[in-house]
């Protein structure tokens, strides 16, 4: 799931209504933050993020910035706080949702019900791959070829795509396995890629 799939999802999120709101939060936060799993951002809680200074930008105003504390994670030890960050777009797009849906503690992201009720409970892990592939299919996509997982591939991929070196695009991704994140990387990077072009 690279740039240009996840714009044609997020198209369809496009309205103010608290179920768009949601839906292009976690779409936007599961990429930038490097690609969580299902299961990071279904348990995000607001105590996780910290506010961090703006970033400058050279052709705007700053950007805001949090910081997303993962704890320990599937790749950490025990003693660990991994942690990445959010700058810009996907953090206006997590305030925009925080501040619709009025939460200031506990789970992040959260069920609807058809009333549009917020649940105080946070959404399952499942529900995050329902919600992928709903949008895909919104897209006019297919949702077999997609899924939640995706998105983890996909920042990598992205990433390449965009020049970004490895080892920078793994400190946000916080893969361990230069090997597997290489997997993605490199046949992005090798199909732009000089060696390619000889000719």
């Amino acid at each position: 799931m690279t740039g240009d799939v996840l714009t044609k999802l997020l198209a369809t999120c496009a309205s103010d209504s608290l179920r768009d709101l949601r839906d292009r939060a976690i779409l936007m936060v599961a990429l930038a933050s490097g690609g969580r799993r299902r299961s990071e951002i279904a348990g995000l809680r607001k105590e996780q993020l910290t506010v961090e200074p703006a970033i400058e930008a050279d052709d705007g105003p700053p950007l805001p910035s949090f910081a997303i504390h993962l704890g320990r994670t599937k790749t950490s030890g025990a003693e660990q706080d991994e942690v990445v960050y959010l700058t810009g777009q996907p953090v206006e797009a997590l305030n925009a949702w925080l501040d619709a849906a009025s939460i200031n503690k506990g789970s992040i992201f959260r069920a609807i019900d058809r009333w549009g009720n917020v649940s105080r409970r946070p959404i399952d892990p499942k529900a995050v791959n329902d919600i992928v592939r709903q949008r895909v299919a919104m897209a006019g996509l297919e949702p077999r070829d997609f899924s939640s997982h995706g998105l983890r591939a996909g920042y990598l991929t992205e990433a390449a795509n965009r020049g970004v070196p490895l080892p920078e695009a793994m400190e946000q991704s916080r893969h361990r396995s230069v090997q597997l994140a290489s997997r993605y990387y490199n046949n992005a990077s090798r199909r732009s890629g000089r060696a390619a072009r000889l000719l």
